[in-house]
């Protein structure tokens, strides 16, 4: 079983808003005050904070006990997820079994406010349905957005196939040239996503530059849109990466890409290069596509991204110069084997063989010609797998 989340819209009233907001608010205030308590008493177990703090918060916030309960929990997680916690703010509520429940037969849910149980109507979509068919969920977040929204993200649970073993692969390169390359020849140019990011880029700075009343409403307006456009362009890509792995029964293999952009930006890079590579979405793409292949049942795994862009997909070999490589741009023309090829191409067929030594370690590894230059793979012999064919 795999948990997701579905975020659904919920329909409230106006003589309800005030209500709502007025929990959200209380609930933001008793996480401030625990996590007060919590540094002061360098306290961080929830049992023994629970102790501490149920009965003043209850007391000064007027919420209900579970509320207290998942506001105690908020900031035990929140602090075990990040470094440091300044301030919640009163944009969401953590609710239970026992403050929210769905019913399916009308498309509500019900909801515990300061002011006492509330019911909402849904307004959503065959997507969000076919998912809440038949569940029976027992948590969910109510949020509200900037524009005044509310949303509910409802938890349920949904069944998943166990992934088997293939000897089928599928690498992914990911870049900003092309947003993502399969071996099986697919690729997803990224010019689109680019003119849209540098033409919200432009469009903000000029509006921030004027500083008046109406340029703030048009940066309140625009808000969000290069993000949805971003999120809306990677769940298609995954899609269809999980789609076409499942058809051909294969795994999907990606380059473990972190501190990518820390290592980028020690370069000299332009101020506009930077941007670009920050705004990068490649960890939000490895994300849509591993919960939608847990779902599918395909196995996903990481390989490092040492070389792969630089060595041949046929012969193996590596540039001999040190700094020097086979690829340039968007060409890759080995100078050992005379193989020519696009470079992102080429590049996910050798993700494609690392993927396959994960998957089944029996298979022979990776190994480079020129000693030393892969400190990763301790011998200087060269005995690669022949990249899996779909």
């Amino acid at each position: 079983m795999q948990t997701i989340s579905v975020k659904c819209k919920i329909e409230v009233p106006v003589e309800l808003r005030q209500k709502i907001d007025a929990t959200l608010q209380g609930f933001a205030d008793a996480c401030n005050q625990i996590l007060e308590v919590a540094k002061r008493e360098k306290c961080w177990n929830t049992t023994k904070l629970h102790h501490l703090v149920y009965k003043p918060v209850r007391e000064a916030t007027g919420l209900k006990a579970n509320h207290v309960c998942q506001a105690i929990r908020r900031v035990i997680g929140n602090a075990k997820a990040v470094k440091q916690v300044h301030a919640f703010r009163p944009t969401s509520i953590n609710l239970d079994l026992r403050t929210f429940q769905y019913i399916e037969e009308s498309q509500t849910v019900s909801v515990t406010l300061i002011s006492g149980r509330k019911k909402f109507k849904l307004s959503i979509g065959n997507y969000q349905l076919g998912l809440l068919k038949g569940q029976s969920p027992t948590s969910a977040t109510l949020s509200k957005t900037k524009r005044g929204d509310y949303y509910i993200n409802i938890c349920i649970d949904v069944p998943t196939q166990p992934p088997g073993k293939t000897p089928k692969v599928i690498g992914v390169d990911l870049g900003r040239r092309d947003i993502a390359t399969t071996s099986t020849g697919k690729s997803w140019s990224g010019e689109k996503i680019q003119a849209t990011r540098d033409r919200y880029s432009r469009v903000r700075a000029n509006v921030q530059r004027k500083r008046t009343r109406s340029s703030r409403r048009l940066l309140r307006r625009l808000s969000g849109r290069e993000q949805r456009f971003q999120k809306w362009l990677n769940h298609n890509i995954s899609k269809e990466i999980v789609d076409e792995a499942k058809q051909n029964n294969a795994a999907i293999a990606f380059e473990d890409l972190t501190n990518i952009r820390e290592s980028l930006n020690k370069k000299p890079r332009s101020k506009t290069e930077r941007r670009r590579t920050n705004n990068w979405a490649f960890y939000q793409l490895r994300l849509f596509t591993e919960y939608k292949a847990i779902i599918a049942g395909v196995p996903v795994v990481l390989v490092p991204p040492a070389y792969t862009s630089q060595t041949c997909s046929r012969c193996h070999h590596v540039h001999p110069v040190e700094g020097k490589s086979f690829r340039s741009g968007k060409s890759f023309h080995c100078g050992h084997c005379s193989f020519e090829a696009d470079s992102d191409w080429n590049a996910s067929l050798n993700i494609a063989v690392l993927g396959l030594s994960v998957i089944q370690p029996e298979s022979p590894g990776m190994s480079c010609l020129l000693e030393g230059q892969l400190s990763l793979f301790p011998t200087n012999t060269l005995n690669w797998a022949k990249a899996p064919s779909l």
